[in-house]
């Protein structure tokens, strides 16, 4: 017996005896029930002017079946998110994918300026840096022009950015919330400074919504790096030198949605408000009659640490396991629970077509590393990793089949299913489908894909630093 895979399973077995010990009486992720997914009650789709009825959801189901969405795969995934998640299943709303912060940036600061009603804005990173800046201008901007601005940001992930920088928006009449103040004596509510606000929404006139993994950042223009990083972690000086050196551009992914859905994106908003207790919001028009604004059935699905169990997490388990053909995943950050590795493997093992598109590079070493300990066992069931070159992946998006897609802030990690409130959009359909398979794919041609041969002789120092890194999964 070879030392290498003696010392690999000693970590191992090490790793899993210090978690439980550490992570007694602490949260946990929820056993999916297969049971769970095989409901077959009709699907109830919603419109503008409330639920469809079952002969029109029918129709709808059919419609979208007829774009090419091999027989039965639709049905099945919508049966499936029927069946999960409370929130809706929408119809009659347009879906545009952005790919990076210009695109995004453009879209969403168009929208912004034609605001005539209100901006609800939610944000884990806004940074006092160049985007930053024109971003609060732009919302000055609206406000004086009697637009209500309504901005919630995040204590950790803005902690390197000051007070002030808030202050003429205040005087300007915007409401402005921190969430989760770091500094105990801020606090609403009860302290808890590991539960985050992870989500990047602006919602504009309660008629277009915008949501994925960009937040207000400077590194998102044009690769230049920040001092707080995607996750508000502070650096030193050093380190800060090391990465202007090696700077990359930011790769990442944000949805643009109008439509009848966008009701819930404001609904999710006001709800963390509410729960953040902040300052009871001026009158405005935030839930006006919205109509069909295309062809795509979304279901908006937030996610809380003090709710009973992630959605999200819920929902994309499920998915997985009613996958028939193919599962591409992109993720910024990857440190996956038992059941979320086992679920990917036994996809893989049945015969699904398992592609995951992971970083070369990451604003966190810790965090890449933890992920790469989890290669082997992927590699070993039949999953295909792939690495982005010559950019810092930070997107989190996933296409199942080709019909069931999802865009928005979660990562595939303890802490975003856990810890972190996480906010994403699942659209159901072959056509929207189609287009994240087209990003998908080229992403790939800019990866490299892990040899398995390769990596099972990777050197002894890296694995003792992935099984270092793991043994902090739960907080990561």
């Amino acid at each position: 017996m070879s030392a290498m895979p003696w010392c690999r399973r000693l970590l191992q077995r090490l790793s899993w005896v210090l978690l439980c010990l550490w992570f007694t009486g602490c949260g946990g992720l929820p056993v999916i029930v297969p049971d769970m997914a095989v409901q077959r009650r009709p699907v109830q789709i919603e419109g503008a002017r409330g639920p469809l009825s079952a002969a029109q959801s029918k129709a709808i189901l059919e419609r979208l079946q007829a774009r090419g969405a091999p027989t039965n795969v639709l049905d099945r995934h919508l049966a499936l998110e029927e069946a999960l998640v409370g929130s809706p299943l929408v119809a009659g709303n347009r879906a545009q994918l952005l790919q990076d912060g210009p695109a995004t940036y453009e879209a969403m600061f168009s929208a912004i300026r034609a605001a005539r009603d209100h901006v609800n804005v939610e944000f884990y990173i806004l940074e006092d840096d160049e985007v930053g800046q024109r971003f609060r201008e732009l919302l000055l901007e609206r406000q004086r022009a009697g637009a209500q601005v309504n901005l919630l940001y995040d204590s950790v992930g803005s902690l390197g950015t000051p007070k002030s920088f808030f202050d003429p928006l205040r005087e300007a009449g915007a409401q402005v919330l921190e969430f989760n103040p770091v500094n105990p004596l801020n606090v609403r509510r009860g302290w808890n400074v590991n539960q985050r606000d992870h989500r990047k929404l602006v919602v504009v006139d309660g008629r277009v919504a915008f949501l994925g993994g960009i937040n207000i950042s400077s590194v998102y223009s044009g690769g230049s790096l920040s001092r707080s990083g995607s996750r508000g972690r502070s650096v030193s000086e050093q380190q800060q030198r090391q990465r202007a050196r090696d700077a990359l551009p930011w790769r990442d992914t944000q949805v643009q949605i109008e439509g009848p859905v966008v009701a819930e994106y404001q609904r999710l908003f006001m709800q963390t408000w509410s729960a953040q207790r902040g300052p009871e919001l001026p009158a405005r028009d935030y839930f006006p009659a919205l109509q069909p604004q295309g062809s795509e059935v979304v279901r908006a699905i937030g996610s809380a640490p003090d709710e009973p169990y992630s959605f999200i997490y819920a929902t994309l388990i499920s998915a997985l396991r009613s996958a028939e053909t193919e599962i591409f995943i992109t993720t910024a950050y990857f440190v996956p629970d038992p059941q979320l590795l086992q679920t990917l493997q036994d996809a893989a093992r049945r015969g699904v077509k398992v592609k995951m598109l992971l970083p070369s590079r990451s604003d966190s070493s810790f965090v890449l590393a933890a992920g790469r300990a989890y290669y082997q066992a992927l590699l070993d069931a039949g999953v295909e990793l792939y690495e982005r070159r010559d950019a810092l992946l930070h997107a989190k998006t996933a296409v199942i089949d080709g019909v069931w897609s999802t865009v928005g802030s979660t990562n595939l990690d303890w802490r975003s299913f856990l810890h972190n409130q996480e906010l994403n959009a699942v659209v159901l359909g072959p056509v929207f489908g189609a287009r994240m398979r087209e990003v998908f794919n080229a992403d790939l041609a800019a990866s490299q894909r892990i040899d398995p041969a390769e990596w099972a002789r990777r050197p002894l120092k890296q694995r003792l630093a992935e099984q270092a890194a793991r043994l902090w999964s739960w907080w990561l």
